[in-house]
């Protein structure tokens, strides 16, 4: 089975490469950087540069490929710059998700696009499939137009949201976590948001959620998260703790002190109660978590 991957060069979609070819798929990865080369030494992977968001390069993409499945993971996902940059916003969130379903049309391919819990306003927390969009940036609001997109689909799909993926990078950008790691054994001062909850999700369970889905056929919107709920600062604090650092300068801030330009969430966690019965989903603690990543 072929299935073709975008945002390959990404934390995030590096974890779905990576665990697609462990499950033994062909596996077309995309980016509109070079390969990075993690693994060329597999028979199943192939690279193609190419932006989603340039039809013509697409195209030809597609029409080489041919996929079976397409994992939409690439996105312009700092919501600073999409509130700053909001045409480039989105031509990458919404422009590029259309031409990518356009394309999986003609093969008739399963689409899975990877969503965010950014798309609601935080009032509330611990959000289900069923809780109705309200994003507060411009970030959240093209990635629920994404999704808007991706429903009117007329084959397979599937949405998958997930909220403040953490891990080891394969390579580039750290994720939070080994950011913190950094900061902490450098002993730099570091201001976190102790105000906004969240359920950090290791991005190997986030990428074995994704297989799950790809080999059950499985529609519809799942959460995929972690089930611990934290704030960032409680998060950088158990990383110092993993790390047996008691002496550092981490300070805890609100969002009213850690100006943004972009609003976020305060209360965005993910109920995963329906990916745990339907995929057997089943996230390890931020404990494991930062054990693997640290």
């Amino acid at each position: 089975m072929k299935v073709f991957v975008t945002g390959a060069n990404g934390f995030v979609g590096s974890y779905i490469v990576d665990q697609l070819l462990k499950d033994g798929y062909e596996v077309f990865a995309s980016s509109r950087t070079g390969d990075l080369s993690a693994f060329n030494s597999n028979k199943n992977y192939r690279f193609i540069q190419a932006d989603f968001t340039d039809p013509f390069a697409l195209h030809d993409a597609f029409e080489f490929v041919q996929p079976d499945v397409v994992v939409h993971s690439g996105a312009m996902s700092k919501p600073d710059d999409c509130e700053l940059n909001q045409a480039d916003a989105f031509d990458a969130n919404v422009f590029g998700t259309v031409q990518l379903l356009l394309n999986a049309e003609t093969y008739k391919a399963f689409f899975i696009h990877l969503s965010t819990d950014f798309i609601f306003n935080g009032k509330k927390g611990m959000y289900n499939e069923e809780d109705t969009p309200d994003p507060v940036s411009y970030y959240g609001k093209t990635k629920r137009d994404a999704e808007e997109a991706v429903m009117e689909y007329k084959y397979g799909w599937a949405i998958v949201r997930t909220c403040f993926v953490y891990g080891n990078p394969f390579y580039g950008r750290n994720s939070f976590i080994t950011m913190i790691g950094k900061k902490l054994k450098n002993n730099e001062p570091f201001k976190v948001v102790n105000d906004q909850e969240r359920t950090p999700t290791h991005a190997a369970d986030l990428a074995r959620g994704i297989a799950a889905i790809i080999d059950k056929r499985a529609e519809g919107i799942y959460n995929l998260a972690g089930k611990d709920v934290l704030t960032p600062y409680e998060m950088a604090i158990a990383t110092a703790q993993h790390l047996n650092i008691s002496e550092h300068q981490l300070t805890p801030v609100t969002r009213a002190d850690f100006k943004e330009m972009a609003q976020r969430p305060l209360k965005s966690g993910l109920d995963i109660q329906k990916a745990m019965r339907d995929l057997n989903y089943a996230p390890m603690s931020f404990e494991e978590g930062l054990k693997r990543t640290l």
